[in-house]
């Protein structure tokens, strides 16, 4: 048997090391701002004056994500254009930290889907594992990014690893941003991909009755009106909504928000901004259908659902609220909060502990939600493909 000699891992440091002096050394390097590490015990949005020079202790963090939280970027909402250029370069460092993933397991391709009259066509990336039996449950998945921000590369490692781990075939939207388009053109789009999957079942290979919502931060809302609409409407028929620290309410006053105006990976004062881009000059559109999911005061009927929040982030108690409105209303729902983690950890530290357990519960409730089998092995009888 041949043995292929491979290069010993490299640090963290070292390989954090290497990716800051290729973004330096790049023409835009302006618009990314990564701190030097903070020192123990401290994190403050004070490299920029647009941030409120509020501070914020790191004690709780957990240990294992506390390199993390140092080293992310500091961005202000209130310019989105210059938030995506400085969110793709911090993905594309996040991207350089991780192992690459097998190519041989998922097939993934990229289309386009029609979208409702006057409306641009839809980009979407559709994984499927190979291998699998035939028709897939599907999950549909809305990236976070404030409604403002994000693309497909957003969630791209997430839902691989869905896919790859469920065999459920994961359909990913690249949805319309605001402020140049508010709400509800994003809200629309992401409809119209899930209309889509459910009238192209046979097509796709998909199975309609095994259909999922699923997304993070504002995605996790877009999730969440998605499956509001879809009872309202009697459009496609969910069976499960995945909502993973889920922005939820736009009136900003429960005391997380209240308490975390400069916390790691996001905080109240980009809150503010990221509703007005959404929602219009004084919340402007906040009273219509679908707009803001917890306001909605009928929560009856929806799909089973799934809310993951964490400790350290202003949209936490908004997901807990949101998760007892659906049980109070008869909803099957399972809330899991993880301590000692901030808004995005997952995609900040991916090889974390902490983040590996995220993402396996993830898995785990999609599979039991659709019937199949989480990890190795597929499901029994149908067409492979």
């Amino acid at each position: 048997m041949t043995r292929v000699a491979t290069a010993p891992a490299r640090p963290i440091d070292e390989r954090v090391a290497d990716v800051r002096e290729r973004v330096a050394a790049s023409r835009e390097a302006d618009l990314l701002v990564l701190p030097e590490p903070w020192p123990t015990g401290h994190f403050a949005f004070d490299r920029t004056e647009t941030m409120t020079g509020q501070s914020f202790t790191l004690d709780g963090i957990d240990p294992e994500l506390l390199h993390a939280a140092r080293l992310q970027p500091v961005v202000d909402y209130a310019d989105p254009r210059r938030v995506r250029a400085t969110l793709a370069r911090a993905l594309r460092l996040s991207q350089g930290l991780r192992p690459p993933a097998p190519a041989d397991e998922l097939e993934v391709t990229d289309r386009t889907v029609r979208a409702r009259a006057g409306a641009p066509d839809i980009p979407v990336r559709v994984y499927r594992a190979r291998g699998r039996p035939r028709p897939h449950p599907a999950l549909v998945f809305f990236h976070g990014g404030a409604f403002t921000a994000g693309d497909l590369e957003t969630e791209d490692l997430r839902c691989r690893e869905i896919a790859r781990r469920t065999g459920i075939l994961v359909v990913s939207v690249d949805y319309r941003l605001a402020p140049e388009h508010p709400f509800p053109a994003g809200f629309d789009d992401c409809y119209d991909a899930v209309a889509w999957v459910a009238d192209d079942a046979a097509g796709l290979g998909v199975d309609p009755d095994r259909l999922v919502v699923g997304g993070s931060s504002a995605g996790g809302a877009l999730a969440a009106a998605v499956a509001q609409a879809s009872r309202d409407r009697g459009g496609p028929a969910l069976v499960f909504q995945l909502l993973l620290y889920p922005v939820m309410d736009d009136r900003m006053t429960s005391g997380s928000m209240t308490r975390f105006v400069a916390t790691p990976g996001w905080n109240r004062p980009n809150s503010v901004h990221m509703w007005r881009h959404y929602l219009g000059a004084g919340h402007a559109a906040a009273s219509l259908p679908y707009a803001v999911p917890g306001r909605t005061e009928n929560l009856s009927g929806l799909p089973p659902a799934y809310v993951m929040t964490v400790e350290f982030d202003p949209l936490r108690d908004e997901g807990i609220a949101y998760a007892r409105a659906l049980i109070a209303a008869g909803v099957p729902t399972e809330l899991h909060g993880f301590p000692g983690a901030f808004h995005g950890f997952d995609a900040a530290a991916p090889q974390s502990a902490l983040a590996r357990r995220a993402l396996d519960e993830q898995c785990a409730v999609l599979a039991r939600a659709v019937g199949v089998s989480a990890g190795a092995g597929a499901e029994s009888g149908g067409q492979t493909g």
